[in-house]
């Protein structure tokens, strides 16, 4: 269970702060619901509480783990499928596995081939959101602005 306040990860949209707890009724069916503000984009997220699990919520990372992260985006390209079908369902579970460590690999991966080969409008478009998701979590746990962190990671990447 977690508290009004608590930074998590929901996987594929990111990070945010809860908000609130309350109970709304949702086509006829009342349930408990975290309300998520989401610092990225200003969005705010009804995550039902006896879903949690099998959402995936977590808490964000610690600094140092970020630190770790950082690491993650200055490694090797990992093998990846050469075959597009492959590769982007494979990339598409690490980013669904809510493992920021995951996310990193995908953001390194893509960004290499993006600047060896270039990348599909759909590659692209998986880039994009994996570097969001990526970002939205770094500025929680650092405390720095998102363009702090997307010139950060974009520092690692070249």
């Amino acid at each position: 269970m977690y508290n009004v306040g608590d930074k998590v990860v929901y996987p594929m949209h990111g990070a945010g702060i809860i908000e609130a707890i309350e109970e709304r009724e949702v086509l006829g069916e009342k349930r408990q619901y975290y309300i998520m503000a989401m610092p990225i984009g200003d969005m705010k997220v009804m995550i039902p509480l006896d879903a949690v699990d099998e959402i995936g919520l977590r808490q964000v990372i610690s600094e140092a783990e970020a630190g770790e992260v950082i690491e993650v985006l200055k490694g090797q390209m990992s093998k990846m499928p050469s075959n597009w079908n492959r590769r982007y369902r494979a990339n598409m579970e690490k980013i669904k596995s809510g493992d920021i460590f995951e996310v990193a690999e995908v953001v390194r991966n893509l960004t290499i081939r993006d600047n060896e080969k270039g990348l599909s409008a759909g590659e692209r478009k998986m880039l994009d959101v994996a570097r969001q998701i990526l970002i939205s979590e770094l500025v929680l746990v650092t405390g720095s602005t998102e363009a702090e962190i997307d010139e950060l990671i974009s520092s690692h990447l070249d």
